[in-house]
């Protein structure tokens, strides 16, 4: 056995840490769930609380992070699945640490305790994060909104997603340092706004090859209506499909054999002999270009 020892540590400045916690036992029925960043308990996530459920002891019990809300209730930040696991064995009341924390504040320390200490998709984190108000995540959500693009905030089957909805938040998030919020935008439109826009066909292979695509020509990113309509004539589950073929046997990736397909397809149908299709011409101004996309409607 060791005691608690800070020596070789330096002190940190300027630590705000908060109102104390309270340590106490609350009713089951007074914790709520925020279901704006909390997962719902399906998949993997029933699996957790019978898990827990089956080998539960309170010796392996931790507190649950709640922080209070109107009416009496209290909302859960960590701990739903051993809360769920407890009133599924017959327990009426949970030990719960109490901290006093707004919406936001309550958001953040939701990805601040599950990002480190359980898996936790990006989608989910991206969720919490608007919640807290982060601006990465503020701008994501904007260029979504703007495209008509809906984030899931957790894993979907295909065949249970409609149309516009995708799980590449972390494609999305990169492609708009990347290249910026117009080729994003445009990127993103190329689907939502023409014959593409089915389900799962939102993926990171697809945004991150439409966002090369179009970064690499400004001719066809600032096109406008015209580049819809090329697109409603482009099969971009056929591309995605051959890709997939190509990428085995080619030894490329698949967003490099979806971008050549893409590039290949829109060298026929919107030709610009004075532009460079190269990867290293430079992008040309896209305002122009958005706001045709934008008036499609």
């Amino acid at each position: 056995m060791r005691s608690i020892s800070t020596e070789g540590l330096e002190r940190p400045d300027n630590v705000s840490a908060g109102a104390v916690p309270m340590l106490q036992w609350l009713r089951i029925e007074d914790l709520l769930v925020d279901p704006a960043y909390q997962r719902p308990i399906v998949g993997q996530g029933r699996r957790n609380v019978m898990r827990i459920a089956k080998s539960f002891s309170w010796s392996c019990f931790s507190p649950v992070v709640v922080s209070p809300i109107e009416g009496g209730k209290f909302v859960i930040i960590d701990g739903q699945h051993r809360t769920t696991a407890a009133a599924l064995i017959g327990f009426d009341s949970v030990p719960c640490q109490v901290v006093i924390a707004s919406r936001e504040q309550q958001a953040a320390a939701f990805k601040a305790i599950n990002g480190i200490t359980v898996a936790i998709s990006p989608m989910a984190l991206h969720a919490a994060a608007v919640v807290a108000r982060e601006p990465w995540a503020i701008d994501t959500a904007d260029i979504c909104l703007r495209a008509d693009v809906e984030l899931l905030r957790y894993p979907l089957p295909v065949e249970r997603q409609r149309p516009g909805q995708t799980m590449a938040v972390g494609a999305i998030t990169q492609c708009l340092k990347r290249f910026g919020p117009d080729t994003l935008i445009t990127a993103l439109q190329c689907v939502t706004q023409t014959a593409n826009n089915k389900p799962g066909a939102l993926t990171s292979r697809m945004i991150r090859a439409l966002c090369e695509v179009l970064h690499s020509n400004g001719h066809w990113r600032d096109s406008g209506l015209a580049l819809l309509e090329a697109f409603d004539t482009i099969e971009l589950a056929a591309i995605q499909t051959r890709a997939a073929v190509y990428a085995g046997t080619m030894r490329i990736s698949q967003v490099e054999s979806i971008r050549d397909q893409i590039r290949a397809e829109l060298s026929q149908l919107l030709p610009a002999p004075d532009v460079q299709i190269s990867g290293h011409s430079p992008p040309r101004s896209v305002t122009h270009g958005v706001s045709s996309l934008s008036e499609r409607h």
